[in-house]
């Protein structure tokens, strides 16, 4: 199988590809990727010479339709996927989210190539604190942010694709990743990078929102069982039933980095910030035999905090540049 990984230099995708090259001698990959702030060939070294990199955007229609025509498959992560960016400016999201898509769309159509869509669960809004509910594949869409706007717009083209032009297509919404080589913007890798270079840990509000966590492995393990097994023109929801508010996950980093549970900071909440993620993912399981590995979030944040610990140059450059940033938004 000679397949197509959009964003591949991103956090999911990485792991994605590092993963697929280290279990799948018989795929050929080749990542595209445009290399904006949150992806980096560093997080491809470890794999370089065994696969095809190109750089560039997934909006430019004459290179995706050269690469898609000489693929059986295609898998897109590629996307601008931080919430607090997007209210800062939206148009990159728009671009890489929706035309981007489209791009990838138009060429799968015309070659008749396989295509996996990876998206959130952002997409459905959020529940409240006290709701027994979880998301499912019939819960209406109802998107909070330019981010999952934009997500939501991806989704319904494929959707759209697959009915009106008949693209072999499949989708996926998954709940909030950690793991390796997740860029230091995002909550869990900020906290722990702070800690490691001796700046207390920030938190939004009053740290009751509440996230399902699945790590990056177990969400490309899903991604794999569905191009495989799934059914054409599906939607999968992958989770792993790992539901924790942010101040649980912030105490348990610095438990497990040995400092005082209550070492952190808090910072004015962000502006439509969702309340409740949760993900029944039984249709994945039930139909298709996938369960969590790492089923227990204190191993898998463990591991997470190892290899951020191991791997400081791989993100100790940014680290100041980026705080620089979120202490020009106050946060």
């Amino acid at each position: 199988m000679r397949i197509v990984v959009t964003g591949g230099a991103g956090f999911i995708g990485s792991n994605f590809v590092t993963a697929t090259v280290r279990d799948r001698p018989d795929v050929e990959v080749t990542v595209l990727d445009a290399l904006t702030y949150a992806g980096s060939r560093k997080s491809l070294s470890a794999v370089e010479d065994r696969i095809r990199f190109v750089q560039g955007d997934i909006a430019n229609a004459a290179l995706a339709d050269q690469l898609v025509a000489n693929s059986d498959m295609v898998v897109n992560f590629a996307a601008e996927s931080h919430n607090d960016n997007s209210l800062v400016d939206p148009w990159p999201f728009v671009q890489t989210n929706i035309v981007g898509t489209y791009t990838l769309l138009q060429s799968v159509r015309r070659h008749g190539v396989r295509y996996h869509h990876v998206s959130t669960d952002e997409v459905y809004g959020d529940l409240e604190l006290d709701d027994p509910k979880k998301f499912t594949e019939q819960t209406p869409y109802n998107p909070s942010s330019p981010y999952s706007s934009t997500k939501a717009a991806s989704d319904m083209l494929v959707r759209a694709w697959i009915r009106s032009f008949g693209v072999q297509a499949t989708l996926s919404n998954c709940s909030n990743n950690y793991g390796p080589r997740q860029h230091i913007e995002k909550f869990i890798p900020r906290q722990i990078t702070n800690i490691l270079t001796g700046v207390r840990p920030k938190l939004y509000g009053g740290g009751t929102n509440v996230r399902d966590w699945i790590h990056v492995d177990d969400h490309n393990a899903a991604v794999w069982r569905i191009i495989e097994s799934g059914q054409i023109g599906r939607t999968y929801l992958i989770g792993a039933n790992g539901e924790l508010d942010n101040l649980s996950v912030i105490r348990i980093i610095l438990e497990l980095m040995g400092r005082d549970p209550e070492d952190f900071d808090y910072v004015a909440d962000r502006v439509g910030h969702d309340l409740r993620y949760a993900i029944d993912s039984s249709s994945l399981s039930g139909e298709l035999g996938w369960y969590p590995r790492y089923t227990n979030f204190r191993e898998g944040l463990q591991a997470t905090i190892d290899w951020y610990h191991n791997n400081r140059g791989w993100w100790e450059n940014e680290k100041d540049a980026v705080e620089a940033r979120y202490q020009a938004q106050g946060a």
